[in-house]
């Protein structure tokens, strides 16, 4: 079953636009990872001293990998995001209990949290 649902949801993305962070809000987005992202992830200015130490920040993301836009439109399905992040309207991942205090977003919060990730990318 994990398996399927694994595809559905990679099919799903598919049919996301690869310039999706155009069509985010960045003050949303900023809003979104600094009450989500920022328990476990540095982000920007907000927590510089915060996160988990093992877990990468957002800037080092967006600056390390090439496909950084890719990682983060679908982030909710790379581990360990599915086993405490809901996409409304999205089929879960797993049926585990969360690890950590859930968190559901709408699928156009994913776009708005790119947006403000690209502001994160170093020119």
């Amino acid at each position: 079953m994990r398996g399927v649902t694994f595809r559905l949801v990679l099919a799903a993305l598919a049919l996301v636009p690869v310039s999706a962070r155009a069509e985010g809000n960045v003050e949303l987005g900023r809003a979104l990872a600094e009450k989500h992202c920022s328990r476990c992830h540095v982000v920007g200015t907000f927590n510089p001293s915060g996160g988990i130490g093992s877990t990468p920040s957002l800037q080092l993301l967006v600056n390390a990998f090439d496909d950084w836009e890719a990682r983060f439109e679908s982030f909710f399905v790379r581990r360990p995001h599915p086993a405490f992040v809901t996409v409304k309207d999205y089929p879960k991942l797993t049926e585990l209990p969360a690890n950590a205090a859930p968190v559901t977003i709408e699928f156009e919060e994913v776009r708005d949290i790119l947006a403000f990730v690209a502001t994160l990318k170093k020119q």
